[in-house]
Protein backbone atom coordinates (compact mmCIF):
# COMPACT_ATOMS: atom_id res chain seq x y z
CA UNK A 1 0.00 0.00 0.00
CA UNK A 2 1.30 3.82 -0.66
CA UNK A 3 2.96 5.09 2.27
CA UNK A 4 0.59 8.26 1.81
CA UNK A 5 -2.24 6.49 2.02
CA UNK A 6 -1.58 4.49 5.07
CA UNK A 7 -0.25 7.07 7.27
CA UNK A 8 -3.80 9.03 6.36
CA UNK A 9 -6.13 6.21 7.26
CA UNK A 10 -4.18 5.91 10.03
CA UNK A 11 -4.76 9.67 10.79
CA UNK A 12 -8.38 8.49 9.87
CA UNK A 13 -8.62 5.80 12.62
CA UNK A 14 -6.91 7.57 15.40
CA UNK A 15 -9.73 10.23 15.04
CA UNK A 16 -11.86 8.02 15.22
CA UNK A 17 -11.12 6.14 18.73
CA UNK A 18 -10.21 9.88 19.59
CA UNK A 19 -13.63 11.43 18.65
CA UNK A 20 -16.40 9.04 20.17
CA UNK A 21 -15.84 6.06 22.63
CA UNK A 22 -16.75 2.90 21.65
CA UNK A 23 -20.33 2.34 23.03
CA UNK A 24 -21.97 -0.83 21.29
CA UNK A 25 -21.04 -4.12 21.78
CA UNK A 26 -19.61 -6.49 18.40
CA UNK A 27 -23.14 -9.02 18.50
CA UNK A 28 -24.90 -6.19 17.37
CA UNK A 29 -23.25 -5.54 14.05
CA UNK A 30 -23.60 -8.96 13.82
CA UNK A 31 -27.80 -9.24 14.73
CA UNK A 32 -27.53 -6.15 11.57
CA UNK A 33 -26.06 -8.52 9.50
CA UNK A 34 -28.83 -10.66 9.78
CA UNK A 35 -31.30 -8.43 7.75
CA UNK A 36 -28.37 -7.67 4.72
CA UNK A 37 -28.86 -9.46 1.48
CA UNK A 38 -26.40 -9.93 -1.66
CA UNK A 39 -29.34 -8.35 -4.26
CA UNK A 40 -28.34 -10.06 -7.73
CA UNK A 41 -29.42 -9.57 -11.11
CA UNK A 42 -29.34 -12.61 -13.16
CA UNK A 43 -31.13 -12.50 -17.08
CA UNK A 44 -32.00 -15.46 -19.90
CA UNK A 45 -31.34 -15.84 -23.12
CA UNK A 46 -31.92 -18.49 -25.23
CA UNK A 47 -32.73 -20.67 -22.03
CA UNK A 48 -29.66 -20.13 -20.68
CA UNK A 49 -29.39 -18.15 -16.97
CA UNK A 50 -26.69 -15.75 -16.95
CA UNK A 51 -25.27 -13.03 -14.24
CA UNK A 52 -25.37 -9.84 -14.83
CA UNK A 53 -24.38 -8.75 -11.52
CA UNK A 54 -24.91 -8.00 -8.01
CA UNK A 55 -25.25 -5.49 -4.94
CA UNK A 56 -26.49 -5.36 -1.52
CA UNK A 57 -29.43 -4.81 0.27
CA UNK A 58 -30.92 -4.94 3.83
CA UNK A 59 -34.26 -5.11 5.15
CA UNK A 60 -36.99 -2.54 6.27
CA UNK A 61 -39.97 -4.77 6.66
CA UNK A 62 -39.98 -8.18 6.78
CA UNK A 63 -40.24 -8.61 3.36
CA UNK A 64 -39.46 -5.43 1.85
CA UNK A 65 -35.39 -4.87 1.09
CA UNK A 66 -33.90 -1.52 0.14
CA UNK A 67 -31.23 -0.90 -2.18
CA UNK A 68 -30.14 1.03 -4.96
CA UNK A 69 -31.63 2.51 -7.90
CA UNK A 70 -28.48 2.61 -9.89
CA UNK A 71 -28.19 -1.07 -9.06
CA UNK A 72 -31.28 -1.89 -10.69
CA UNK A 73 -30.94 -0.01 -13.68
CA UNK A 74 -30.22 -2.50 -16.19
CA UNK A 75 -33.77 -4.04 -15.45
CA UNK A 76 -35.03 -0.65 -17.40
CA UNK A 77 -33.40 -1.78 -20.38
CA UNK A 78 -34.28 -5.28 -20.46
CA UNK A 79 -37.14 -6.90 -19.25
CA UNK A 80 -35.64 -10.09 -19.00
CA UNK A 81 -33.35 -9.26 -16.24
CA UNK A 82 -34.76 -11.03 -12.77
CA UNK A 83 -33.53 -10.38 -8.94
CA UNK A 84 -32.78 -12.86 -6.85
CA UNK A 85 -32.46 -11.64 -2.86
CA UNK A 86 -29.30 -14.02 -1.17
CA UNK A 87 -29.54 -13.95 2.44
CA UNK A 88 -26.64 -14.01 4.84
CA UNK A 89 -27.58 -17.15 6.43
CA UNK A 90 -29.31 -20.72 6.10
CA UNK A 91 -29.80 -22.73 2.59
CA UNK A 92 -33.05 -20.52 0.84
CA UNK A 93 -32.50 -18.12 -1.53
CA UNK A 94 -35.68 -15.65 -2.36
CA UNK A 95 -36.89 -13.85 -5.61
CA UNK A 96 -37.25 -10.47 -5.41
CA UNK A 97 -39.81 -8.09 -7.29
CA UNK A 98 -39.31 -3.91 -7.84
CA UNK A 99 -42.45 -1.90 -6.26
CA UNK A 100 -40.59 1.55 -6.30
CA UNK A 101 -37.59 3.32 -7.46
CA UNK A 102 -36.41 6.62 -7.25
CA UNK A 103 -33.55 7.51 -9.71
CA UNK A 104 -32.86 11.50 -8.02
CA UNK A 105 -31.59 9.97 -5.03
CA UNK A 106 -30.45 6.63 -6.28
CA UNK A 107 -32.66 4.22 -4.34
CA UNK A 108 -34.90 1.63 -5.10
CA UNK A 109 -37.13 -0.89 -2.97
CA UNK A 110 -37.73 -5.01 -3.62
CA UNK A 111 -40.20 -6.96 -2.12
CA UNK A 112 -39.10 -10.20 -1.02
CA UNK A 113 -41.49 -13.18 -2.78
CA UNK A 114 -42.38 -16.02 0.00
CA UNK A 115 -39.70 -14.96 2.54
CA UNK A 116 -39.03 -12.98 5.87
CA UNK A 117 -35.94 -11.50 7.00
CA UNK A 118 -35.91 -9.19 10.04
CA UNK A 119 -35.64 -5.62 9.37
CA UNK A 120 -33.54 -2.45 10.98
CA UNK A 121 -34.68 -0.06 12.53
CA UNK A 122 -33.78 3.56 10.85
CA UNK A 123 -32.32 6.04 12.80
CA UNK A 124 -34.18 9.27 13.23
CA UNK A 125 -31.77 11.82 13.80
CA UNK A 126 -28.21 12.24 11.67
CA UNK A 127 -25.28 10.97 14.18
CA UNK A 128 -22.35 13.74 14.57
CA UNK A 129 -19.67 13.98 12.91
CA UNK A 130 -16.44 11.76 14.11
CA UNK A 131 -19.67 8.64 15.15
CA UNK A 132 -18.31 5.34 14.59
CA UNK A 133 -20.08 3.48 11.93
CA UNK A 134 -19.82 0.30 9.91
CA UNK A 135 -20.45 -0.82 6.18
CA UNK A 136 -22.01 -3.75 5.61
CA UNK A 137 -22.15 -5.52 2.56
CA UNK A 138 -20.65 -7.58 -0.42
CA UNK A 139 -17.88 -6.15 -2.17
CA UNK A 140 -17.24 -7.59 -5.56
CA UNK A 141 -13.47 -7.47 -4.23
CA UNK A 142 -13.76 -9.54 -1.22
CA UNK A 143 -15.50 -12.40 -4.21
CA UNK A 144 -12.85 -12.26 -5.98
CA UNK A 145 -9.90 -12.18 -3.53
CA UNK A 146 -11.73 -15.65 -2.48
CA UNK A 147 -12.08 -16.77 -5.66
CA UNK A 148 -15.47 -17.42 -5.79
CA UNK A 149 -17.32 -17.91 -9.31
CA UNK A 150 -20.88 -16.61 -10.27
CA UNK A 151 -22.31 -20.06 -8.70
CA UNK A 152 -20.99 -19.40 -5.57
CA UNK A 153 -21.62 -16.18 -4.70
CA UNK A 154 -25.14 -16.87 -5.01
CA UNK A 155 -25.35 -19.35 -2.42
CA UNK A 156 -26.04 -17.43 1.55
CA UNK A 157 -22.91 -16.20 3.29
CA UNK A 158 -21.86 -13.48 5.91
CA UNK A 159 -21.39 -10.16 4.23
CA UNK A 160 -18.09 -8.02 5.10
CA UNK A 161 -17.86 -5.35 7.93
CA UNK A 162 -15.57 -2.22 7.29
CA UNK A 163 -15.71 0.08 9.81
CA UNK A 164 -15.03 4.23 9.23
CA UNK A 165 -16.74 7.62 11.30
CA UNK A 166 -18.86 9.96 9.87
CA UNK A 167 -16.52 13.38 7.97
CA UNK A 168 -20.00 14.99 7.87
CA UNK A 169 -22.93 16.11 6.03
CA UNK A 170 -23.01 16.51 2.21
CA UNK A 171 -25.50 17.44 -0.63
CA UNK A 172 -24.72 15.73 -4.09
CA UNK A 173 -26.51 15.39 -7.16
CA UNK A 174 -29.20 17.13 -5.40
CA UNK A 175 -29.76 14.87 -2.65
CA UNK A 176 -28.51 14.44 0.90
CA UNK A 177 -25.73 12.28 1.85
CA UNK A 178 -23.35 11.18 4.61
CA UNK A 179 -19.83 11.31 3.56
CA UNK A 180 -17.68 8.69 5.69
CA UNK A 181 -14.58 6.70 6.07
CA UNK A 182 -15.87 3.00 5.49
CA UNK A 183 -14.03 1.56 2.85
CA UNK A 184 -16.48 0.70 -0.16
CA UNK A 185 -16.30 -1.08 -3.00
CA UNK A 186 -18.03 -2.03 -6.09
CA UNK A 187 -21.04 -4.68 -4.88
CA UNK A 188 -21.08 -2.32 -1.42
CA UNK A 189 -23.86 -0.71 -3.34
CA UNK A 190 -27.17 -0.17 -1.41
CA UNK A 191 -25.63 -1.92 1.41
CA UNK A 192 -26.20 -0.38 4.95
CA UNK A 193 -24.65 2.29 6.73
CA UNK A 194 -25.04 1.35 10.45
CA UNK A 195 -23.68 3.16 13.97
CA UNK A 196 -22.25 0.57 16.67
CA UNK A 197 -25.64 -0.43 17.50
CA UNK A 198 -26.84 -1.83 14.30
CA UNK A 199 -29.21 1.03 13.32
CA UNK A 200 -29.46 2.51 9.95
CA UNK A 201 -27.95 5.48 9.42
CA UNK A 202 -27.67 6.02 5.93
CA UNK A 203 -27.93 3.71 2.39
CA UNK A 204 -24.36 3.23 0.82
CA UNK A 205 -24.45 4.31 -2.98
CA UNK A 206 -20.81 5.07 -4.14
CA UNK A 207 -17.19 6.03 -3.39
CA UNK A 208 -14.95 8.61 -3.97
CA UNK A 209 -12.43 8.55 -6.61
CA UNK A 210 -8.38 8.07 -6.05
CA UNK A 211 -5.31 7.80 -7.95
CA UNK A 212 -3.77 6.01 -4.91
CA UNK A 213 -2.02 8.78 -3.04
CA UNK A 214 -5.35 9.80 -1.25
CA UNK A 215 -7.63 8.33 1.68
CA UNK A 216 -10.91 7.19 0.24
CA UNK A 217 -14.27 8.19 1.43
CA UNK A 218 -17.85 6.42 1.11
CA UNK A 219 -21.20 8.47 0.41
CA UNK A 220 -24.20 7.03 1.65
CA UNK A 221 -28.09 8.41 1.07
CA UNK A 222 -29.02 10.14 4.40
CA UNK A 223 -31.98 8.54 6.71
CA UNK A 224 -34.32 11.92 5.34
CA UNK A 225 -34.01 10.53 1.83
CA UNK A 226 -34.82 7.13 2.99
CA UNK A 227 -37.71 8.36 4.98
CA UNK A 228 -39.24 10.40 2.70
CA UNK A 229 -39.15 7.63 -0.22
CA UNK A 230 -40.63 5.05 2.22
CA UNK A 231 -43.50 7.12 3.17
CA UNK A 232 -44.10 7.54 -0.39
CA UNK A 233 -44.34 3.57 -0.91
CA UNK A 234 -46.57 3.13 2.07
CA UNK A 235 -44.00 0.99 3.81
CA UNK A 236 -43.91 0.83 7.87
CA UNK A 237 -40.12 1.02 8.62
CA UNK A 238 -38.77 0.91 12.53
CA UNK A 239 -37.89 4.26 13.66
CA UNK A 240 -34.76 4.47 16.54
CA UNK A 241 -34.75 7.44 18.53
CA UNK A 242 -32.28 6.68 21.30
CA UNK A 243 -28.82 6.97 21.85
CA UNK A 244 -26.57 3.97 21.28
CA UNK A 245 -25.57 2.71 24.62
CA UNK A 246 -23.41 -0.12 25.48
CA UNK A 247 -24.69 -3.17 27.39
CA UNK A 248 -21.64 -3.17 29.84
CA UNK A 249 -22.16 0.81 30.43
CA UNK A 250 -25.55 0.11 31.31
CA UNK A 251 -24.93 -2.78 33.77
CA UNK A 252 -22.55 -0.57 35.28
CA UNK A 253 -24.69 1.70 36.03
CA UNK A 254 -27.97 -0.71 36.91
CA UNK A 255 -25.11 -2.18 39.55
CA UNK A 256 -24.52 1.10 41.20
CA UNK A 257 -27.92 2.31 41.05
CA UNK A 258 -28.56 -1.39 42.80
CA UNK A 259 -26.09 -0.35 45.41
CA UNK A 260 -27.63 3.04 46.27
CA UNK A 261 -31.20 1.14 46.29
CA UNK A 262 -29.95 -1.25 48.54
CA UNK A 263 -28.09 1.06 50.76
CA UNK A 264 -31.19 3.28 50.97
CA UNK A 265 -33.27 -0.06 51.61
CA UNK A 266 -31.04 -1.17 54.57
CA UNK A 267 -31.42 2.72 55.55
CA UNK A 268 -35.12 2.71 55.62
CA UNK A 269 -35.00 -1.12 57.29
CA UNK A 270 -33.05 0.77 60.40
CA UNK A 271 -35.19 3.81 60.50
CA UNK A 272 -38.65 1.15 60.20
CA UNK A 273 -36.99 -0.65 62.82
CA UNK A 274 -36.02 1.78 64.88
CA UNK A 275 -39.53 3.37 64.58
CA UNK A 276 -41.17 0.54 65.30
CA UNK A 277 -39.24 -0.19 68.30
CA UNK A 278 -39.82 3.25 70.11
CA UNK A 279 -44.08 2.41 69.26
CA UNK A 280 -43.42 -1.35 70.79
CA UNK A 281 -41.28 0.49 73.48
CA UNK A 282 -44.15 2.93 74.18
CA UNK A 283 -47.27 0.67 74.20
CA UNK A 284 -45.44 -1.42 76.58
CA UNK A 285 -44.91 1.45 79.07
CA UNK A 286 -48.23 2.51 78.63
CA UNK A 287 -49.41 -1.23 78.89
CA UNK A 288 -47.51 -1.10 82.31
CA UNK A 289 -48.93 1.83 83.38
CA UNK A 290 -52.31 0.70 82.75
CA UNK A 291 -51.67 -2.54 84.94
CA UNK A 292 -50.15 -0.69 87.72
CA UNK A 293 -53.58 1.58 88.14
CA UNK A 294 -55.85 -1.30 87.24
CA UNK A 295 -53.76 -3.04 89.92
CA UNK A 296 -54.08 0.39 92.64
CA UNK A 297 -57.68 -0.11 91.78
CA UNK A 298 -57.96 -3.05 92.94
CA UNK A 299 -55.58 -3.09 96.31
CA UNK A 300 -58.87 -0.29 96.63
CA UNK A 301 -61.78 -2.14 96.39
CA UNK A 302 -59.65 -5.23 98.45
CA UNK A 303 -59.31 -2.66 101.06
CA UNK A 304 -62.50 -0.65 100.41
CA UNK A 305 -63.97 -4.65 100.96
CA UNK A 306 -61.80 -5.25 104.00
CA UNK A 307 -63.76 -2.31 105.79
CA UNK A 308 -66.99 -3.26 104.98
CA UNK A 309 -66.15 -6.58 106.30
CA UNK A 310 -64.78 -5.37 109.35
CA UNK A 311 -68.02 -2.99 110.03
CA UNK A 312 -70.50 -6.03 109.37
CA UNK A 313 -67.92 -8.04 111.88
CA UNK A 314 -68.47 -5.51 114.28
CA UNK A 315 -72.25 -5.39 113.82
CA UNK A 316 -72.32 -9.44 114.05
CA UNK A 317 -70.93 -8.72 117.75
CA UNK A 318 -73.23 -6.04 118.96
CA UNK A 319 -76.08 -8.24 117.76
CA UNK A 320 -74.74 -11.22 119.23
CA UNK A 321 -74.66 -9.79 122.87
CA UNK A 322 -78.07 -8.31 122.35
CA UNK A 323 -79.51 -11.61 121.60
CA UNK A 324 -80.74 -10.75 118.16
CA UNK A 325 -79.74 -14.19 116.63
CA UNK A 326 -81.65 -13.59 113.21
CA UNK A 327 -80.21 -10.27 112.48
CA UNK A 328 -76.55 -11.38 113.53
CA UNK A 329 -76.74 -14.31 111.04
CA UNK A 330 -77.36 -11.66 108.07
CA UNK A 331 -74.50 -9.34 109.48
CA UNK A 332 -72.16 -12.66 109.10
CA UNK A 333 -73.60 -13.09 105.84
CA UNK A 334 -72.58 -9.75 104.99
CA UNK A 335 -69.19 -10.12 106.61
CA UNK A 336 -68.59 -13.21 105.22
CA UNK A 337 -69.78 -11.66 101.54
CA UNK A 338 -67.31 -8.55 101.57
CA UNK A 339 -64.42 -11.12 102.83
CA UNK A 340 -65.55 -12.61 99.46
CA UNK A 341 -65.32 -9.95 97.62
CA UNK A 342 -61.95 -8.77 99.01
CA UNK A 343 -60.29 -12.59 98.20
CA UNK A 344 -61.48 -11.96 94.60
CA UNK A 345 -60.17 -8.55 94.00
CA UNK A 346 -56.62 -10.10 95.31
CA UNK A 347 -56.94 -12.47 93.23
CA UNK A 348 -58.17 -11.33 90.19
CA UNK A 349 -56.24 -8.42 89.89
CA UNK A 350 -53.97 -8.14 86.51
CA UNK A 351 -50.74 -9.25 86.34
CA UNK A 352 -47.69 -7.84 84.69
CA UNK A 353 -47.45 -10.80 82.05
CA UNK A 354 -50.52 -9.72 80.05
CA UNK A 355 -48.55 -6.11 78.92
CA UNK A 356 -46.99 -7.25 75.75
CA UNK A 357 -50.41 -8.84 74.70
CA UNK A 358 -52.24 -5.13 75.35
CA UNK A 359 -49.61 -3.45 73.67
CA UNK A 360 -49.47 -5.36 70.77
CA UNK A 361 -53.05 -4.75 70.64
CA UNK A 362 -52.50 -1.07 71.13
CA UNK A 363 -50.63 -1.37 67.92
CA UNK A 364 -52.47 -2.85 65.84
CA UNK A 365 -55.48 -0.82 67.20
CA UNK A 366 -53.12 2.34 65.81
CA UNK A 367 -53.28 0.41 62.08
CA UNK A 368 -49.21 -0.87 63.10
CA UNK A 369 -48.99 -4.78 61.62
CA UNK A 370 -45.90 -6.82 62.33
CA UNK A 371 -44.20 -8.69 59.43
CA UNK A 372 -47.03 -6.88 56.68
CA UNK A 373 -45.87 -7.47 52.58
CA UNK A 374 -45.82 -4.48 50.06
CA UNK A 375 -46.61 -5.36 46.59
CA UNK A 376 -46.83 -8.65 46.08
CA UNK A 377 -50.74 -9.10 45.80
CA UNK A 378 -52.80 -10.43 42.67
CA UNK A 379 -53.31 -7.20 40.89
CA UNK A 380 -53.33 -5.33 37.40
CA UNK A 381 -50.53 -3.57 36.36
CA UNK A 382 -49.76 -0.64 33.55
CA UNK A 383 -45.65 -0.81 33.11
CA UNK A 384 -43.57 2.25 31.11
CA UNK A 385 -40.32 2.11 29.82
CA UNK A 386 -37.86 4.16 31.85
CA UNK A 387 -35.58 5.41 29.13
CA UNK A 388 -32.39 6.04 31.21
CA UNK A 389 -32.82 2.73 32.58
CA UNK A 390 -32.96 0.88 29.46
CA UNK A 391 -31.04 0.19 26.19
CA UNK A 392 -33.34 0.41 23.62
CA UNK A 393 -31.76 -0.38 19.63
CA UNK A 394 -35.62 0.03 18.04
CA UNK A 395 -38.25 1.82 18.44
CA UNK A 396 -39.53 2.91 22.26
CA UNK A 397 -41.85 0.40 23.02
CA UNK A 398 -45.64 1.03 24.25
CA UNK A 399 -46.72 0.69 28.06
CA UNK A 400 -47.06 -2.99 28.81
CA UNK A 401 -50.14 -4.71 31.17
CA UNK A 402 -49.67 -6.98 33.44
CA UNK A 403 -52.46 -9.10 34.93
CA UNK A 404 -50.46 -10.50 37.70
CA UNK A 405 -50.81 -13.39 40.50
CA UNK A 406 -49.20 -14.39 43.28
CA UNK A 407 -48.69 -17.99 41.61
CA UNK A 408 -46.49 -16.37 38.75
CA UNK A 409 -49.53 -16.44 36.26
CA UNK A 410 -49.60 -13.68 33.83
CA UNK A 411 -52.56 -11.96 31.99
CA UNK A 412 -54.91 -15.38 32.65
CA UNK A 413 -52.05 -17.53 30.02
CA UNK A 414 -48.92 -17.17 30.87
CA UNK A 415 -47.05 -18.92 33.35
CA UNK A 416 -43.87 -17.62 34.84
CA UNK A 417 -40.73 -19.19 36.89
CA UNK A 418 -39.95 -18.65 39.92
CA UNK A 419 -35.87 -18.66 40.18
CA UNK A 420 -32.43 -16.91 41.90
CA UNK A 421 -33.66 -13.49 39.42
CA UNK A 422 -37.12 -13.72 40.45
CA UNK A 423 -40.20 -14.15 38.46
CA UNK A 424 -39.15 -15.49 34.96
CA UNK A 425 -40.21 -16.55 31.16
CA UNK A 426 -38.69 -17.42 28.33
CA UNK A 427 -40.43 -17.15 25.42
CA UNK A 428 -39.15 -18.47 21.96
CA UNK A 429 -41.55 -16.98 18.67
CA UNK A 430 -42.19 -19.07 16.03
CA UNK A 431 -41.50 -16.02 13.31
CA UNK A 432 -39.21 -13.50 14.46
CA UNK A 433 -35.25 -14.19 15.20
CA UNK A 434 -35.11 -13.10 18.68
CA UNK A 435 -35.75 -14.82 21.81
CA UNK A 436 -36.86 -12.74 25.10
CA UNK A 437 -36.63 -13.09 28.60
CA UNK A 438 -39.09 -11.33 30.58
CA UNK A 439 -38.76 -10.60 34.58
CA UNK A 440 -41.43 -9.03 36.52
CA UNK A 441 -41.13 -8.31 40.69
CA UNK A 442 -43.72 -7.51 42.40
CA UNK A 443 -42.38 -6.33 45.06
CA UNK A 444 -40.69 -3.35 43.45
CA UNK A 445 -43.00 -3.51 40.57
CA UNK A 446 -40.45 -3.51 37.78
CA UNK A 447 -41.17 -5.27 34.90
CA UNK A 448 -37.70 -6.10 32.87
CA UNK A 449 -37.88 -7.65 29.08
CA UNK A 450 -33.95 -8.83 27.48
CA UNK A 451 -34.02 -9.29 23.62
CA UNK A 452 -31.54 -11.41 22.11
CA UNK A 453 -31.14 -11.20 18.34
CA UNK A 454 -29.91 -14.63 16.99
CA UNK A 455 -29.20 -16.07 13.59
CA UNK A 456 -30.63 -18.72 12.01
CA UNK A 457 -28.60 -21.56 13.90
CA UNK A 458 -29.10 -20.52 17.51
CA UNK A 459 -33.13 -19.98 16.65
CA UNK A 460 -32.99 -23.54 15.77
CA UNK A 461 -31.54 -24.64 18.92
CA UNK A 462 -33.63 -22.43 20.75
CA UNK A 463 -36.65 -24.10 18.99
CA UNK A 464 -36.14 -27.41 19.57
CA UNK A 465 -35.09 -26.56 23.44
CA UNK A 466 -38.88 -24.66 23.82
CA UNK A 467 -40.45 -27.60 22.11
CA UNK A 468 -39.77 -30.01 24.94
CA UNK A 469 -42.62 -28.24 26.74
CA UNK A 470 -46.02 -28.68 26.01
CA UNK A 471 -47.96 -27.14 29.01
CA UNK A 472 -48.27 -22.99 27.67
CA UNK A 473 -51.28 -22.80 30.72
CA UNK A 474 -50.69 -21.32 34.09
CA UNK A 475 -50.54 -24.03 36.75
CA UNK A 476 -49.56 -24.71 39.84
CA UNK A 477 -48.67 -28.56 39.35
CA UNK A 478 -45.51 -28.83 40.44
CA UNK A 479 -44.02 -31.49 38.03
CA UNK A 480 -45.33 -28.54 35.47
CA UNK A 481 -43.11 -26.01 36.94
CA UNK A 482 -40.23 -28.34 37.35
CA UNK A 483 -40.45 -29.07 33.09
CA UNK A 484 -40.86 -25.02 33.20
CA UNK A 485 -37.70 -24.47 35.18
CA UNK A 486 -35.51 -26.82 33.33
CA UNK A 487 -36.42 -25.66 29.51
CA UNK A 488 -35.80 -22.04 30.34
CA UNK A 489 -32.19 -23.01 32.08
CA UNK A 490 -31.44 -24.88 28.62
CA UNK A 491 -32.50 -21.84 26.94
CA UNK A 492 -30.62 -19.51 29.14
CA UNK A 493 -27.33 -21.36 28.09
CA UNK A 494 -27.93 -21.72 24.81
CA UNK A 495 -28.11 -17.58 24.75
CA UNK A 496 -25.29 -15.21 24.02
CA UNK A 497 -24.02 -13.93 27.62
CA UNK A 498 -25.21 -11.01 26.81
CA UNK A 499 -28.67 -9.15 25.05
CA UNK A 500 -29.10 -7.07 22.50
CA UNK A 501 -31.66 -4.73 24.05
CA UNK A 502 -32.84 -4.52 27.39
CA UNK A 503 -36.16 -2.75 28.54
CA UNK A 504 -36.98 -1.46 32.24
CA UNK A 505 -40.34 -1.19 32.58
CA UNK A 506 -41.75 0.74 36.20
CA UNK A 507 -45.28 -0.75 36.90
CA UNK A 508 -48.20 1.05 38.54
CA UNK A 509 -51.35 -0.37 39.64
CA UNK A 510 -53.97 0.08 36.76
CA UNK A 511 -57.29 2.34 37.38
CA UNK A 512 -60.34 0.77 37.57
CA UNK A 513 -62.33 1.18 34.59
CA UNK A 514 -64.76 3.42 34.37
CA UNK A 515 -68.41 2.40 34.99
Amino acid sequence: MNPMRLFALVIAACAALLAAPLSADPNDIQAASRSVVRVVLVAEEDGETFYVGHGSGFAVAPDKIITNAHLVAPMREDASIRIGIIPSEGTTTYGGKLVALSVRNDLALIEVEKGRLPSLPLLATPLDDGAQVMAIGYPAAVDRAQGLDARETVAPMAPVKTPGVISGGRTTRDFDTILHTAALAKGNSGGPLVDLCGRVAGVNSFGSLSDGNDAEYGFAVSNRELFTFLRSAKVDYRLADTPCRSVAELSAEERERAEQAEQAARARQLAEKAERRDLEENALREAEHAIIAARENHVAFVALMLVLAGMAGGATFVLHERGDLERRKIAAGIGGAFVLAAALGLVLRPGFDGAEDMAIAALKAKGVKPGAATGSADGQYVCRIVPERSRITGTSPQPVEIGWTTTGCVNDRTQYGRDTDGWTRVFVPNEEQAVSINRFDPETREFRTENFQLGLSAMQTARKIRARYSNNACTTNADAMADLEDMQKALRQALPTQPNEILVYSCSAKAPAAK
